[in-house]
């Protein structure tokens, strides 16, 4: 018994550290897309972070599974929910290119807060008490955050809009009642993302530098390596242990933002980010409703517990 108590909470630390290692990652390729968007264009950055992703996924899972890497049941779900992770995605990129990275995060984190919402609605879930209050908070920071109509550019709206777009790719993805492998799941969408934004990427085309190719190779390998180690924590982990470690993710914006950009989050971004974490907070030791609820991140294995945290492909 002992043994297994110490096994236990040995899974346990692994699984925090690896989702603490991610949640710092995250930033970093948010980093890398802003670095790279001031000489291209956003949407060229958004189609190279998955083709640079693919670049490393796909022999991983060549590999792995052969012939047999790519999901084989709900092709459609996939298809749908990559399209919406990808438009999100690109919206934030073209936010962050104007917009300070703690800002954009804070407003993006309104997604899950916002899809326990949308689930009451159109799910017919619960809407508890811990639900309604994570719903106040999270619109009041949301406001908090977005201050004033004039007080940002059109930068600020676009990732509220990739927020509100993730919403409705996790009330989706709750919608899933079958499972699928996290690995052929990550290089589908890895790869179809690629796909679907590539007539942009050929529109905004400006060939990268040398000195800018390592940069793009290090966005997706990043990316993907961010997914790999949520994929990994929540095998050691569960949901509810694991997701108030995303906000993390917060202060690695606001940290990197401030080293490599100059960029100062004003007093209402600090008081609206603090908002949307207690909000995000109240998530997350709900009890599992009977339904299917897991938010799944992309590329992880549906019917995991349930997860609050946020991801943007």
């Amino acid at each position: 018994m002992l043994s297994c108590s110490r096994t236990y909470q040995t899974n346990l630390r692994l699984g925090v550290a690896l989702m603490a290692a991610a949640m710092l990652v995250v930033p970093a390729v948010d980093a890398l897309a802003k670095n790279l968007s001031n000489e291209h264009s956003p949407l060229f950055v958004a189609w190279a972070r998955y083709a640079a992703a693919s670049v490393f996924v796909l022999p991983v899972a060549a590999a792995q599974y052969g012939k047999k890497m790519f999901p084989r049941h709900d092709i459609a779900a996939h298809v749908l929910r990559t399209v919406l992770i990808v438009g999100s995605m690109t919206l934030y990129f073209l936010a962050i290119s104007t917009t300070p990275l703690a800002s954009a995060v804070s407003v993006y984190f309104i997604g899950p807060i916002a899809a326990a919402g949308l689930a009451v609605i159109f799910l017919g879930e619960r809407l508890s008490a811990k639900k309604a209050i994570s719903l106040v908070l999270g619109a009041a920071g949301a406001m908090a955050t977005l201050g004033p109509w004039t007080a940002h550019g059109s930068g600020i709206w676009l990732a509220l809009g990739a927020g509100l777009t993730f919403a409705v790719y996790l009330l989706l993805t709750r919608r899933a009642t079958r499972g699928s492998q996290a690995l052929p799941t990550l290089v589908f969408q890895c790869l179809l993302g690629a796909v679907l934004l590539a007539p942009q990427a050929i529109l905004t085309w400006s060939t990268p530098g040398w000195k800018e190719v390592p940069l793009f190779l290090l966005m997706g390998a990043l990316s993907a390596a961010a997914h790999g180690l949520m994929i990994s924590a929540f095998r050691y982990a569960d949901a509810t242990t694991l997701a108030p470690l995303v906000y993390l993710e917060l202060a690695g914006a606001v940290a990197l933002g401030f080293l490599f950009f100059g960029e100062v989050p004003g007093s209402g971004t600090l008081f609206g980010a603090g908002l949307i974490v207690c909000a995000g907070l109240c998530l997350t030791g709900l009890e599992p409703d009977p339904a299917p609820t897991h938010i799944e991140k992309p590329g992880e294995r549906l019917g995991h517990p349930r997860n609050t945290s946020s991801s943007k492909g």
